[in-house]
């Protein structure tokens, strides 16, 4: 389980809408001839901690495989959490069942990846969007839920016509667009919205994501943005959340984060953001980080991100998990070195890629092996 922090005070400012607490799913790997056996886990996402302030957008970044979307998708109850808790507007979560549960996912939807596998292709965009409404005992008047779906197909840009067809016949743009209104209809509070943009052309996800604003400011939304865009993310959010193998590494208000990134990782991802400048782009920091990303089976010991980092010091990096804590205010980072890097008194090095044994928990010794790979960190600006 890893030690997390509390946000402080300084960090989260507001009404706090979600606090996540601690949160932890473990996936049990079976074995055994008939599957029966509990061989290990895998630890998806390993004790997190957030909260979002009523009226934000807080966007959670991190490569394929760190654990985004299923911390997304726990949080709305829809993968069961293995520890921890979710407050949702001071109530916990895991203490609901039924139908105190169900009407609790009111407030909270969810925006799918895939625009076309989240909408059944059987039913029309009037059937899709009034299902919702009738599980929750909101159309019983229907005229009045007649004229509701018109108001919500005209919020997300689409016109009265839509109603009578069926996904395939949109495009991807306007899959989502149905997907965002169908999410609108029970009039929820959050909306967790997990790559909502990544599917669909560069024109088309400037004007989803201008769309998600508007309606921000329209229906008083709470966003909760996954992505790994990072220029998606600097767009629409105000507080930025960095993920890695199952926990949160860095987390910052958006400009904050990119201006001044703190942990190793969080800077090897911006540093990888095309710039248009080329003046700009020679002579910033550029980190090519070596290995893979390990197993989230069997994460390494100690820091998670030690053996991919330029910065690492042995002694403590390899034994002791770092606690998120406030290195400046409003920016809490999970790096036992933060405040030296940043100040320049550790010297990014060499790494060699660690190669890890099938089910070990530790790396094997490569230090006959040689580098494969060089972290190369060329003059900031």
């Amino acid at each position: 389980m890893t030690e997390s922090t509390e946000p402080t005070s300084s960090t989260v400012d507001g009404d706090v809408l979600v606090d996540v607490q601690g949160l932890e799913v473990h996936f049990p790997i079976k074995g055994g001839l008939v599957l029966d056996r509990t061989i290990g886990h895998v630890l998806a996402v390993d004790g997190v901690s957030l909260r979002v302030t009523r009226g934000e957008t807080y966007g959670l970044v991190g490569e394929s495989g760190c654990g985004k979307s299923t911390l997304g998708r726990a949080m709305l109850r829809l993968v069961e959490p293995t520890g921890g808790r979710v407050v949702f507007d001071g109530t916990d979560l895991s203490a609901l069942r039924g139908e105190s549960l169900r009407r609790m996912r009111r407030r909270m939807q969810m925006v799918f990846q895939d625009p076309l596998s989240s909408l059944d292709p059987r039913q029309s965009v009037e059937s899709i969007l009034v299902e919702g409404m009738r599980a929750h005992g909101l159309d019983r008047d229907r005229a009045a839920t007649a004229t509701r779906l018109r108001e919500l197909l005209s919020s997300v840009g689409l016109p009265a016509s839509a109603l009578r067809k069926y996904p395939h016949e949109f495009s991807g743009g306007q899959r989502q667009r149905i997907g965002i209104a169908r999410a609108l209809t029970v009039r929820p509070d959050l909306i967790i919205a997990d790559e909502p943009v990544s599917a669909l052309d560069v024109s088309v996800q400037a004007q989803v994501i201008n769309l998600m604003a508007d309606l921000q400011q329209e229906f008083g939304l709470t966003y909760l943005v996954i992505a790994h865009d990072l220029a998606v993310v600097r767009h629409i959010s105000d507080r930025v959340g960095v993920m890695y193998l199952g926990g949160l590494v860095e987390e910052a208000g958006s400009e904050a984060l990119y201006a001044d990134p703190l942990h190793p990782y969080t800077r090897a991802l911006l540093s990888a953001v095309p710039v248009p400048d080329p003046a700009v782009e020679d002579r910033r920091e550029r980190i090519l980080l070596a290995g893979d990303l390990p197993s989230p089976a069997a994460p390494p010991p100690g820091c998670r991100f030690h053996t991919r980092c330029p910065w690492r010091q042995p002694e403590r990096c390899d034994t002791e998990r770092p606690e998120l804590r406030e290195v400046l205010p409003g920016q809490r980072v999970a790096c036992h070195y933060a405040e030296d890097i940043r100040a320049g008194r550790i010297q990014p090095h060499e790494v060699r890629p660690e190669l890890v044994e099938a089910g070990a928990t530790g790396p094997l010794d490569t230090s006959a092996a040689g580098p494969a790979s060089v972290t190369e960190i060329l003059g900031g600006p």
